[in-house]
Order: structure tokens, then C-alpha cells, then sequence
């Protein structure tokens, strides 16, 4: 299956909650590949560690294969080559785990016939070779956008399964962006008609992940005042209102990852051993990860069901 990760507005944790999911799929055993479409930047070395990769390659990336620099692009193995320590043990029964960097250099470029044939190309490589292909998007109406939905229009892409996950954060501008990037002019239906892609296929095919959500009556808040708790419990309600009014509630939801101190100072991969013996990340953020994990692959994306929507 292909995946395309995608959002609006930059700083929604797309790139560190698609890493994560890529991740957490590996270690169920599935065959990952994450693909870097960040034209501007492509910062997936940089969280699964792979130093040289931190900021993209400077030899053959996916921007430089595209346009015809190089004959293939680089292939990264994240269990071989990660400089972080937790990230080199190989669970038992997990799949592979492929890093396809951008290029460090590079930026936003159109796509040409040239350039779609190529991205056909890749895509149909990496899907009979990998259970779950992530294509991680520049933010907004982007020419990675653009170059994915005309390659996802061909014939030859026509059996292979396609996804497409909008990410945002808990708040109303954040809201406000995804309906947009969905729905708004030059949005990801707009972009899809003008490539002749089926309009309900296309809308099926997208759901939401909310990402650094705050659970107005958790245990991490309990130092708040009431008053604070009240205005935070009308505005998390406001915000499940809104969502459903926008078509970005709880029936096109996939999933919500929690507000997590290890991912708003530090973006990476979350390990086991970060919540079990190190106890820096909490269990509901790595539990909010598996269950992305599996609802990315399956054939139909099923909507989470949040009873406050």
C-alpha cells in the first residue's frame, strides 16, 4: 500500500508521527519504506538518526531521481545505519525498515511527463517489494502534492491501494487548515479532479490524524487550576464541533496521538525502551502509534470512534 503523509501548515508533527509510524509497523512485522517527498526539507534522517542523512543526502535522493540525475535513488537500511543505539536492535519478527532520503540540496520543483513517469516508476518498484510504502509530503498545495496524485491518476497505478493521511494539530487554526487542504480551492479533491481521479475514490481514501492532543482531564494537567480545566474541557468541545461540522470529525479520523514531552523537545523515534526503562515518553503515545500502525494498512481506512465528536 502507498501512503501519502500530508498537512497543511508546517509543525503538525507529520514527518516525526509518520516516522513513528513507519516504525511501530516494522516492528509488527510488516516491510516499511518511507519515502522523503519534503522538497524544502527533508528531515527523516534526521529522526530516525541517521546523521549523514540529517538534512537529506547529498548524493542520488528521491528529488534528484525524479528529475533524472540519477539513474536510482539511495536506499537507507534504518536497523543497519541509525547512529542511535535503540533504534540498532532489531526486535524478533520485525520486517525491514528502508529509508528513501530527498536530496539536502534541493527544493520545490514542477513536475513535468518526465518527472510522473519516473514517480509511476518508483511507486510500482516499492510496492511489490514493501507492504507499506510512506511518502512523506512537503506542507500545503505543494508540487510533491501536485507530481502524487498525477502519478496515483495513471493506468499503471490503477490495482495498487492508496492512501492518504492529512495531519494537523488540536487546535482551531489547525482545524481550520486540514478542512482546507482537503476540501478548499486547489485542495487535495480540487487537485484530484483536475487529474480525472474519481471524486468518492479519492475522498474515501482520506482520513485525519490529529497530532499533540491534550486531554483536558488527564493526569499530566492535574497541577491546573479548575478554572483552567473548565476553559480547556469548552474548548476541546469546541474543537470536536468544529471538526465535525468541517468533515474533519471523528468519521474520517484515524487516529490522535497525545501531547507528548519527548516529541515536542526532541523530534525522534519512540522506542520501547524510552518508556520502560528509560521512562521519558509515555506508554499512550507509543500505544497511539500501534494503533496508527495498523489502521494505515489496512485495505479500507476504519475511523477511530471518539464518542466526543
Amino acid at each position: 500500500m502507498l501512503l501519502f503523509a500530508t498537512s497543511d501548515k508546517g509543525g503538525t508533527g507529520r514527518s516525526v508521527t509518520s516516522s513513528n509510524l513507519a516504525y511501530r509497523r516494522a516492528i509488527q512485522g510488516g516491510n516499511v519504506c518511507y519515502v522523503d517527498f519534503d522538497f524544502g526539507s527533508p528531515t527523516a534522517g534526521a529522526i530516525f538518526s541517521i546523521d549523514e542523512l540529517k538534512h537529506g543526502t547529498v548524493g542520488a535522493g528521491v528529488h534528484d531521481y525524479l528529475q533524472g540525475h540519477a539513474s536510482e535513488p539511495e536506499r537507507h537500511s534504518v536497523w543497519d545505519e541509525t547512529d542511535r543505539e535503540e533504534l540498532r536492535v532489531r526486535p524478533d519478527g520485525a520486517g525491514e525498515l528502508v529509508l528513501y532520503p530527498g536530496d539536502s540540496d534541493g527544493g520545490e520543483f514542477p513536475g513535468d511527463n518526465h518527472t510522473i513517469d519516473r514517480c509511476v516508476d518508483l511507486f510500482l518498484r516499492l510496492e511489490s517489494e514493501f507492504d507499506l510504502v510512506i511518502v512523506d509530503l512537503s506542507a500545503g498545495r505543494s508540487h510533491a502534492t501536485e507530481i502524487v496524485m498525477a502519478a496515483t491518476s495513471k493506468a499503471e497505478l490503477a490495482t495498487v491501494p492508496w492512501r492518504w493521511i492529512v495531519f494537523h494539530r488540536w487546535t482551531k487554526q489547525h482545524v481550520l487548515a486540514a478542512h482546507s487542504l482537503v476540501h478548499g480551492e486547489r485542495g487535495l479533491l480540487d487537485t484530484g479532479a483536475s487529474w480525472r481521479h474519481h471524486h468518492a475514490r479519492l475522498m474515501s481514501s482520506i482520513r485525519f490524524v490529529r497530532t499533540a492532543v491534550v486531554n483536558p482531564d488527564g493526569s499530566e494537567l492535574a497541577g491546573l487550576k479548575p478554572t483552567q480545566v473548565r476553559w480547556l474541557r469548552r474548548i476541546d468541545a469546541d474543537l470536536h464541533q468544529m471538526a465535525a461540522t468541517l468533515r474533519v470529525g471523528r468519521m474520517n479520523l484515524l487516529g490522535s496521538v497525545p501531547l507528548d514531552p519527548v516529541l515536542q523537545w526532541r523530534e525522534q523515534i519512540i522506542t520501547d525502551a524510552d518508556t520502560a526503562t528509560l521512562d521519558i515518553a509515555n506508554q499512550r503515545t507509543v500505544d497511539a502509534f500501534n494503533e496508527l500502525a495498523k489502521r494505515s494498512s489496512e485495505e479500507s481506512f476504519i475511523p477511530v470512534f471518539d464518542p466526543a465528536t
